[in-house]
Order: structure tokens, then C-alpha cells, then sequence
């Protein structure tokens, strides 16, 4: 059974699955890479396949591009991945920093009819991985 492709890059921070939204040249890439400099696990850059069961948001990267990810500049490079995984939320990428709220309201999002905690980041200061590692260690506080 085929899922529903969404442009998206996907990390792991721990077990939590992390889905980095927005159009191309957002940032999506460049935020994936600090996470992974940190300790996150890549699942898939640019596109993933997103399937629904048991109301779970499972994701898988689509084979040819595995273990790939773009690092503007440099090129696209392997780096070692997880072929799927679970998300638990949804980060959407804000370019213009006016989009990220100070104070933000728990919001959230639907997927594949799967609900999601989403919060929209603006992925270029220093403290974009940070925030990102924050909002994922307080669904594992509070699942």
C-alpha cells in the first residue's frame, strides 16, 4: 500500500520523529544538518512517504534517495539514516522571522487523518536546533 508524498525533510531526536516542512529553499536541509551535528538521525531529506495506521503518522524515504542529504554547497552527501519512522511533530519552516510567534499556542495539524503538534520556527538563528531538540524532549515528558 502506497502512502502520500510529501515534501518534507524528516529527522529522529531520540525516538521522536521530527518532520521539517516548507518550500524549497526554507531551510529544511540546513536545519536537518544541525541536527544531525547534534545527535538527531536522519530519515529522509526532501521527500518522504507518509502513511497512516492505528491514527500513526509512520514516514519512509523513498529508496533512491536513502541515506542522502543536500548541504548546499558542498553537494549531496550519504549520511547514515533510518529508513522509517514514526512522527510525533511537525515543524514548519518560517523564512520571515515575523511568522514565529514569541509566545506560541499549542497548535496543531493533520496528516494522513493523524493529528500533530506543530509549531512554525524560523530555521536560521544559531538556536533553531535547540528550540527543535526543546519542543521534541517535551513530548517525551509528556506523551
Amino acid at each position: 500500500m502506497s502512502g502520500q508524498l510529501i515534501h518534507a525533510t524528516c529527522v529522529l531526536i531520540g525516538e521522536v520523529g521530527v518532520m521539517l516542512r516548507g518550500p524549497s529553499g526554507a531551510g529544511k536541509s540546513d536545519l536537518a544538518l544541525r541536527l544531525i551535528d547534534r545527535g538527531a538521525t536522519l530519515v529522509g531529506d526532501d521527500y518522504v512517504e507518509a502513511l497512516a495506521a492505528d491514527g500513526v503518522l509512520h514516514v519512509t524515504v523513498p529508496e533512491r534517495i536513502a541515506g542522502l542529504l543536500e548541504v548546499r554547497g558542498v553537494g549531496i552527501l550519504p549520511f547514515p539514516h533510518r529508513a522509517s519512522a514514526t512522527i510525533h511533530l511537525v515543524i514548519d519552516l518560517a523564512a520571515d522571522p515575523d511568522a514565529e510567534e514569541r509566545l506560541p499556542e499549542p497548535c496543531q495539524t493533520m496528516i494522513s487523518d493523524v493529528t500533530l503538534p506543530i509549531y512554525r520556527l524560523n530555521p536560521r538563528p544559531a538556536s533553531a536546533p535547540i528550540k527543535v531538540e526543546l519542543l521534541a524532549a517535551r513530548l517525551e515528558e509528556y506523551p
